[in-house]
């Protein structure tokens, strides 16, 4: 694949993320019972530094869990040679009557997301689950939409985005490939 464009540098991430930081504390009247949960892998790095920003507008820590989604999904993929899923720990704080604002990087068709509520609800029944993501590039097969996007890029199916962050990658920022 050859890389199109750089879509956001470290400063515009930055930016993104303080403003859907911003957005959650707007939209839910402080932080009071939220719970951030981001989705292995970047979304957990995104929660964390919006988790931060956070503590930074309103002084007060917000919980953060992750969740991993890979038995949820209804596309599982088999990456070990004896056929069995790999999967990775989920750490959750108690959802159940909380606000849970789900965080991942990349919204495309929803599957991921869908497979993320499952994993939540099946840990306890959440007063609320809101979604925020870094991108959103359309291209949905379920009805699911973020209440929080960093950036909305139309794409077309063939083009891949790849978000780069420094605590996985070295390096801050999000890419599209043709």
């Amino acid at each position: 694949m050859k890389q199109k464009a750089v879509l956001l540098d470290e400063k515009a991430l930055s930016r993104a993320l303080t403003r859907i930081a911003h957005e959650i504390v707007e939209k839910n009247h402080g932080i009071h019972d939220c719970v951030l949960v981001g989705i292995r892998t970047r979304g957990i790095y995104l929660a964390n530094r919006i988790a931060a920003k956070i503590e930074q507008i309103e002084g007060e820590t917000v919980l953060v869990g992750e969740v991993d989604v890979t038995l949820y999904r209804d596309d599982l993929s088999y990456k070990n040679l004896d056929g069995n899923p790999v999967v990775n720990s989920t750490s959750l704080p108690v959802v159940a009557g909380k606000k849970v604002v789900l965080i991942d990087d990349v919204l495309f068709t929803g599957r991921t997301v869908r497979s993320a509520l499952d994993a939540i609800i099946d840990t306890g029944r959440p007063a609320q689950i809101q979604l925020g993501v870094l991108i959103d590039r359309g291209h949905r097969e379920l009805p699911i939409r973020a209440d929080y996007v960093g950036k909305n890029i139309p794409t077309s199916k063939l083009e891949k985005i790849s978000v780069k962050m420094h605590e996985v990658d070295g390096e801050d920022r999000v890419i599209i490939f043709e």
